[in-house]
């Protein structure tokens, strides 16, 4: 499965900041338990390179992206390491290219209009909306929707359990990214069974939008 398909899906993407490898097992375990095969480990610590290493040779059934990167030398290391896709906070046209060039998918976050056109023209149609809380929320996705049609997004920073289900309720998001499924105290106390926990709950929101999703249609 591709990994836009497999976001469409599961509608959540957990967002890790991981300082070893075994803190990046303990996550995709608790994820994985939870039927979330995604993952997206940032270029926050400079042990990311290495956690997206080991979790492709490790958890193969796990999805691995790498996130918050800044530059083709950054999505250049995570390809290496076996990322599958590459996220980044903003859009910029050198890293645009290069992922291109290097055929692999790229997310950039995008926070107006022109960013959004900016990204278009370099044929990309999946974008990160960041951050998402602070630009207008879910009534700046309403407000761009009849703009440009074709495009979905990806809303990321301030999205928690409370608006979760406001968002995936929208028909231009394709997922939302959450920093609260990855969080670094449970992380880092290996806490699975939580870390499970929010997930499944996760997951419960979710379906929860594709119900009212569809009896609104």
């Amino acid at each position: 499965m591709e990994v836009l398909e497999v976001m469409e899906k599961v509608r959540v993407i957990p967002i890790a900041v991981v300082e070893s490898p075994g803190e990046a097992c303990v996550l995709a375990d608790a994820m994985q338990e939870a039927g979330i095969p995604i993952l997206e480990i940032t270029f926050r610590t400079s042990e990311a390179p290495e956690a997206i290493r080991h979790l492709r040779r490790s958890r193969p059934g796990m999805m691995v992206g790498a996130g918050t990167v800044l530059t083709p030398a950054q999505a250049e290391q995570a390809l290496q390491a076996g990322a599958r896709f590459i996220v980044s906070p903003g859009f910029d046209e050198e890293l645009a290219a290069w992922c291109r060039s290097a055929g692999i998918l790229l997310i950039p976050g995008v926070a107006t209009p022109s960013e959004i056109m900016a990204a278009l023209r370099r044929g990309l149609h999946t974008l990160k909306f960041f951050p998402a809380e602070a630009i207008g929320g879910v009534n700046a996705l309403k407000a761009l929707a009849p703009v440009f049609p074709h495009v979905r997004f990806i809303p990321t920073g301030g999205i928690h359990p409370g608006n979760l289900v406001d968002y995936l309720q929208l028909p231009n998001v394709i997922a939302c990214g959450g920093t609260w499924l990855a969080d670094r105290r449970l992380i880092r106390e290996g806490r699975r069974e939580d870390l499970t926990r929010l997930a499944r709950e996760a997951r419960a929101l979710a379906e929860q939008a594709k119900g009212s999703t569809a009896s609104s249609s």
